[in-house]
């Protein structure tokens, strides 16, 4: 791993478990094992290395969300894959806890990767909605577009509950909540 990546890698791995304050440049220069001098030959400062770390969580958890959104199945299931995959619950969302720290909100070029991360995961369940409703698969009277909002509201808050009580229970019943109730409309579209 190059010099950079182990930068960014750092940075990654502060920030979820720090948040944006809480990662010094030195902690960052620590924990990936590199002077000061490599940090500030790859990158402006920590702004730059913050962007290049947000910009790579974004991009992975893209990835791995689409892996279960493109695979075969109906609508239902391709969601269900994607609230059932494997996930830090108790460490929360990497992208989400972003949006708890003031100082990653407060600066437009930090905040636009998170901003569009969840439009991109909003705009990619609506289509997948859509399909099902399409289809028959799900009642012609669903909101696509709510629908998946509410999805990811119940998975951002279902991180918050998990971590509140220190254990992953609150996260996996809101996970079965939702899915019961796209499966209520899924029944009335067969029924």
């Amino acid at each position: 791993m190059s010099t950079a990546d182990r930068l960014i890698e750092s940075t990654r791995e502060l920030l979820w478990e720090r948040g944006y304050t809480g990662t010094s440049p030195k902690a960052i220069q620590q924990r990936a094992g590199a002077g000061q001098g490599s940090m500030y030959h790859h990158f402006a400062g920590k702004p730059d290395l913050a962007l290049a770390a947000i910009s790579r969580t974004v991009e992975e958890m893209r990835a791995a969300a689409e892996t279960q959104f493109s695979a075969p199945g109906t609508a239902v299931e391709r969601i269900t894959a994607y609230l059932r995959r494997e996930r830090e619950v108790l460490k929360g969302c990497p992208v989400g806890r972003l949006t708890q720290d003031p100082d990653v909100m407060a600066d437009p070029t930090l905040r636009a990767p998170v901003e569009e991360s969840f439009a991109w995961l909003c705009d990619r369940l609506a289509g997948i909605l859509a399909e099902g409703r399409e289809s028959g698969e799900l009642d012609a009277a669903l909101d696509a577009r709510a629908t998946a909002a509410t999805v990811v509201a119940v998975v951002q808050g279902g991180y918050v509950l998990a971590r509140a009580v220190d254990s992953v229970a609150p996260f996996d019943q809101a996970i079965t909540g939702v899915l019961s109730l796209l499966s209520a409309h899924a029944s009335t579209a067969r029924g």
